[in-house]
């Protein structure tokens, strides 16, 4: 006894030094090749006299700046990357257009992934700019769809001689997985309201429902008129009817087409694009001094702190609600938040800007809840609705003083469904066999190892009606609508803000700053306020690195079939740890970038 627990102690003893001097080695490599990179670097960008500013899309759009975790993996294969943020982008932008040594925008166009909601957020942040009479110039490469909704703004777009202009409208690419997990033994057995609560699909079906498929098709042909006609506002040599043509009629043409077109103004390299903004800014192209977005809204963000009295809190929830975990919107993290706002004096207001497809749907009550609470105590809230504010997203959204949202979120999907794994397949397959003793007939009831009956579908059933009747009374109360109402434009349906608002769940189309404008207005401090963001970000050393490139590890990984059976096995790991009981939207991605 004694001799094991001497083993056991020593294990430990080494295990925690093993852990410790690890972290250390690691911890030494980043900081040399801090040193190493800080040394090999020019000096740092800062704002000269007759400088350019530039907006570069290209990579991941996010929210707003979350702290990075260590990922010890991905360190070591040389592919940690920190994403831009659209608040770095929209107060840099902004700055420039009031900095008077900012002489010209630069927007330098790569394959940048973000919604359509984000990139139209950018889109008017560079309109706003252009109101200062400041040149904006594009260029690119290789025009995507979102990078030339925003690049159409510019006095000037540019492509490469040996680029291309792939436009192919909005689309997406669901993927549906009852085959998968038919070939692993599990299977879903499904509870719902609402005939557009769509999201369960791609666990029990192999393919598309029609209504599923006509909700999209409506939400994407709102969005895609939308976006034509901005793109014709700003064109005045196309229509929306123009653009609708060239995106069907002109894939892979030439530059040379694209120019004839005018849907790009000139044809030029990078080193041409430079001597114009060279000649924009008076000075000789080795003098050109160009920085980014980010480093004009460091000084503005800097400002933001929580000291000052009067203060607007802008609170973000961004990802899917998940219980527990604090990478997502977990309403243990979210909620303390929430009522530590209500209570402290200093806070006259608050805008909760949202975008989530949603998640538990016990997590969504309770930030509801919380929500309701800094309401009552005098301080009115206001909601601003990015890409998404659907399902749980609107369920936390809906009984706000009022909501904003982008014309291109997409929000609704007011329904619930519960998602039941049952893996008796995969248990007979590994040669498992449960066997069953309980006093009452409940007593192993939900369980993952045999298949609900229908007495007990029928229970889970008006469980999930009792939860969407709870969602259905607070979307009236919160839009003082009657429920029957509600229930009309509810079953789970998915809808673009702009019919959204015509229908009532929206207040008005505007942006994140119109939101902080009324909430101050709203509070009686309109002339004397302050914005602070919560919860606080907290950088790590990891936020210190960004490394871009995939490592030939990885690209040896992405071509082996064990890399791919793992992928299957973490994707049906990932399904069996999900809540049973969700209000989510269903699951797809935008394609705006063709590649």
């Amino acid at each position: 006894m004694l001799k094991k627990f001497i083993l056991n102690t020593l294990s430990s003893f080494v295990g925690a030094w093993i852990a410790l001097a690890l972290t250390g080695i690691v911890a030494v490599l980043v900081i040399f090749g801090l040193v190493i990179k800080s040394a090999g670097s020019t000096e740092a960008e800062s704002v000269k006299k007759n400088s350019i500013l530039c907006l570069n899309l290209d990579g991941t759009i996010i929210e707003k700046e979350n702290r990075m975790a260590p990922d010890y993996v991905e360190l070591l294969q040389g592919n940690i990357e920190k994403p831009q943020t659209l608040t770095d982008i929209v107060e840099g932008l902004k700055a420039g257009a009031e900095n008077k040594d900012i002489k010209a925008l630069y927007i330098k166009c790569g394959i940048v992934s973000a919604s359509p909601a984000t990139m139209n957020a950018v889109r008017n942040a560079v309109i706003e700019f252009k109101k200062s009479g400041k040149k904006i110039i594009a260029y690119s490469p290789n025009y995507t769809l979102g990078t030339y909704y925003v690049a159409s703004v510019a006095d000037k777009i540019f492509l490469n001689p040996y680029g291309e202009v792939m436009i192919s409208g909005l689309g997406t690419t669901s993927l549906y997985f009852k085959s998968l997990l038919d070939k692993l033994g599990v299977s879903f057995q499904v509870v719902k309201v609402g005939t557009f609560k769509s999201a369960v699909e791609p666990y029990i079906s192999n393919e598309m429902s029609e209504p599923a498929r006509a909700q999209l098709d409506t939400l994407f042909g709102s969005m895609w008129g939308f976006m034509k006609e901005k793109i014709a506002e700003s064109r005045p040599s196309l229509t929306p009817e123009k653009f609708d043509s060239i995106v069907n009629n002109m894939s892979f043409s030439s530059p040379e087409d694209f120019r004839k077109c005018r849907v790009i103004d000139s044809l030029a390299y990078e080193r041409s694009v430079n001597d114009e903004l060279a000649s924009i800014a008076g000075v000789d192209k080795k003098d050109l001094n160009i920085i980014g977005t980010s480093t004009l809204a460091a000084q503005v963000l800097s400002s933001m702190t929580p000291a000052v009295s009067n203060q607007i809190a802008v609170l973000y929830a961004s990802g899917e609600i998940e219980d527990g975990n604090p990478k997502a919107i977990d309403f243990h993290t979210l909620v303390p938040v929430i009522l530590d706002l209500a209570e402290n004096d200093k806070i006259k207001g608050m805008v909760l800007r949202v975008n989530s497809p949603g998640g538990s749907a016990y997590g969504s009550d309770q930030i509801g809840e919380a929500l309701d609470y800094f309401m009552k105590k005098g301080k009115p809230l206001a909601v601003s609705m990015g890409d998404y504010a659907a399902s749980g997203g609107y369920w936390i959204s809906c009984c706000a003083d009022r909501i904003y949202a982008d014309p291109l979120t997409i929000t609704g999907s007011i329904g619930i469904f519960g998602l039941i794994p049952n893996v008796s397949g995969l248990a007979d397959k590994l040669g498992v066999s449960p066997q069953f003793v309980s006093t009452n007939p409940a007593a192993n009831f939900p369980t993952l190892l045999k298949p609900m009956d229908e007495a007990q579908l029928g229970k889970m059933q008006k469980y999930v009606e009792r939860g969407y009747d709870r969602f259905v009374n607070r979307v009236a109360k919160g839009r003082k609508m009657q429920p029957a109402r509600v229930r009309q434009i509810a079953e789970g349906r998915v809808w673009s803000a702009l019919k959204a608002k015509e229908i009532g769940l929206v207040d008005s189309i505007g942006s994140l700053n119109d939101a902080i404008v009324w909430t101050a207005r709203k509070a009686k401090i309109e002339d004397k306020y302050k914005t602070a963001i919560y919860p606080a970000y907290e950088p790590s050393i990891w936020d210190m690195i960004a490394l871009e490139n995939m490592s030939v590890s990885q690209m040896i990984r992405l071509s082996d079939t064990k890399y791919w059976d793992n992928v299957s096995a973490a994707l049906v790991r990932k399904l069996l740890a999900r809540p049973r009981i969700m209000a989510r939207m269903p699951e797809f991605e935008f394609c705006m970038c063709n590649n």
